[in-house]
């Protein structure tokens, strides 16, 4: 193999882990919406560069957003060791809140479910059956109230993410008062008749297309 061959393979390899820790960078900060021409502007390449190692954008989102997903994963099946159903379900809620306080690329895919290609549907596999666990044994332990459903997991996460987008400048960690208030109308000796039942998954599917159009 020759020189220019081998030095040629290890450029393209320094240009891919610039890009890809370009991208995580300002994913992180700002979300998923970042163009293609701003990475690649931080990463010091060209866009040209950029779409040999990406073809896609959702591509290079699945590349960056690997770890976060494996984090949160972790986190879910943590909780459902936890020996307190209540515990567990409350502590995995609270840990995706951090993450999501700190990646906005993370709470775009978390909680749209449209951003991403095959690890970010790998994640919303895996999570799936862990979320419902967590939900069920909290049901089956009756600490939390018996209407809420996996599909109400979303609802908690867009109301703490708009304090903290509102009020995280100011007081960072005000999301958590927030989320005690939240925690505490889930128990169920505070549970009272619901107007409206959870949202299916098409409506999910639904307000993640909206969510994504509007931004």
């Amino acid at each position: 193999m020759s020189r220019v061959t081998v030095s040629g393979r290890r450029d393209a390899k320094r240009n891919r882990e610039r890009l890809v820790a370009a991208a995580r960078e300002l994913f992180a900060s700002a979300g998923l919406d970042v163009s293609v021409r701003e990475v690649a502007r931080h990463a010091g390449v060209g866009v040209g560069t950029l779409y040999r190692h990406f073809p896609a954008r959702e591509d290079l989102v699945d590349a960056v957003l690997q770890d976060a997903f494996d984090e949160l994963v972790a986190s879910a099946e943590a909780a459902l060791a936890e020996q307190d159903p209540w515990t567990g379900f409350t502590r995995f809620i609270e840990e995706a809140l951090v993450s999501h306080a700190r990646n906005r690329g993370l709470k775009d895919v978390f909680e749209t479910q449209t951003r991403g290609r095959e690890r970010a549907a790998e994640m919303r596999r895996r999570i799936r059956p862990l979320l419902t666990r967590l939900v069920a044994r909290a049901h089956e332990d009756g600490t939390l109230r018996p209407d809420f459903t996996p599909q109400d997991i979303p609802l908690v996460f867009w109301a703490s993410d708009r304090v903290i987008e509102l009020a995280g400048g100011v007081a960072p960690e005000i999301w958590r008062r927030q989320l005690g208030f939240v925690f505490d109308g889930l128990r169920s000796s505070a549970a009272t008749p619901l107007a409206q039942p959870p949202l299916t998954e098409a409506q999910m599917r639904g307000v993640g297309a909206a969510t994504r159009k509007a931004s």
